[in-house]
C-alpha cells in the first residue's frame, strides 16, 4: 500500500503534479516529500504547499517514499537512480522522463528489488487539466497501478497505450502545450497590432483556445466540421483559414511534431 509519495524533482511538472493532486484532495501535503536540486524551488514548493515534507537529498526520498517519482531531466535519470538504488528494495519507481523506455528503466533499475513504471504527462496538470499516458507495460502491482493511475486522473485525463506509441505520445500531448503558448502569444500580438490592449488580447486568445477545445472534447464532432461552421460563405473567418493554408500552417505543426517523436525516439535508442 502506498502511504508516503516521493518526489525527486520538483521542476515545472514535478510541482504541477504535487499542487495537482493535494488541490485535487487526492493525497494530503502531509503524505508527500520532496527533493531538488534547486533549493529555490523547494522554498516555492514549501510555500505552496507547507506541509510537504523536504528532504536533505533525494536519498532521504527513496528511504521514506513507498512510491518514488522521477521527475528529473532525462539526461539526470541515471545519476539520480545510482544515487538511490540501495534503498529501492520494496519500493514503487515510476518515472515520467521523456524517452526513457520501460527497457531503460529494467536495466537502470535491475537487482533492486523495486517495481517499476513509464507515463507521459503534461504540464496543464496543474491547473486539472492535464493529459497523461501510462504505460501499459509495467511491473507495479494492480493497487499500485491503479493508485497512479488515480494521480493523473486527479489532475486532468489519462489514457493506458502501448509503448511503441509513447514518441507521438511525447509530441502529442507531452510538448504540445509549448505550441499552443505560442499561438496564443501570436493571436495576442496580432490582437495588440489591431489595436487590442494586451491584457484583453491574451485572455480572449486563451480562452477562445479553451473553448474551442472544449467544443471537439464535448461535442464529438469532427474538428474539420467545427472549422467549417465558423467559416461564412464570404465572410472573415475563410480569408484566415485560406492564408494560414497557403502559409502551411497544420504542415508546419505536424513537421513540428514528427521532430519531437524523433528527437525521442534518438533519446531512447541511447
Amino acid at each position: 500500500m502506498i502511504r508516503m509519495i516521493g518526489m525527486i524533482g520538483t521542476g515545472n511538472m514535478g510541482s504541477a503534479i504535487l499542487r495537482g493532486i493535494v488541490e485535487a484532495e487526492y493525497v494530503r501535503a502531509s503524505q508527500i516529500i520532496a527533493y531538488d536540486t534547486n533549493r529555490k524551488r523547494m522554498r516555492e514548493l514549501e510555500e505552496d504547499l507547507p506541509s510537504v515534507m523536504l528532504a536533505a537529498d533525494c536519498r532521504e526520498v527513496a528511504e521514506r517514499a513507498d512510491l518514488i517519482i522521477l521527475a528529473v531531466k532525462p539526461i539526470m535519470m541515471e545519476e539520480v537512480i545510482g544515487k538511490i538504488r540501495g534503498d529501492l528494495q520494496g519500493k514503487a519507481v515510476l518515472s515520467i522522463a521523456a524517452g526513457w523506455t520501460v527497457g531503460m528503466l529494467e536495466k537502470a533499475l535491475m537487482n533492486t528489488g523495486c517495481t517499476y513504471m513509464r507515463v507521459m504527462p503534461n504540464t496543464p496538470a496543474l491547473v486539472g487539466e492535464g493529459m497523461t499516458a501510462l504505460c501499459d507495460e509495467s511491473t507495479f502491482s494492480k493497487e499500485d497501478f491503479d493508485f497512479v493511475k488515480g494521480i493523473f486522473d486527479a489532475i486532468g485525463k489519462t489514457r493506458i497505450l502501448p509503448e511503441r506509441l509513447f514518441d507521438g505520445v511525447v509530441a502529442l500531448s507531452g510538448s504540445s502545450p509549448a505550441y499552443v503558448y505560442m499561438m496564443i502569444e501570436a493571436m495576442a500580438d496580432a490582437a495588440v497590432r489591431e489595436g487590442i490592449p494586451r491584457i484583453h488580447a491574451y485572455e480572449m486568445a486563451a480562452q477562445s483556445v479553451l473553448g474551442s477545445a472544449l467544443m471537439v472534447l464535448s461535442t464529438g464532432t469532427h474538428p474539420a466540421a467545427l472549422k467549417d461552421a465558423v467559416c461564412s460563405p464570404g465572410g472573415t473567418t475563410i480569408e484566415a483559414v485560406e492564408e494560414l493554408e497557403r502559409k502551411g500552417f497544420r504542415a508546419a505543426i505536424m513537421d513540428a511534431m514528427k521532430v519531437c517523436a524523433d528527437k525521442s525516439r534518438e533519446m531512447s535508442s541511447k
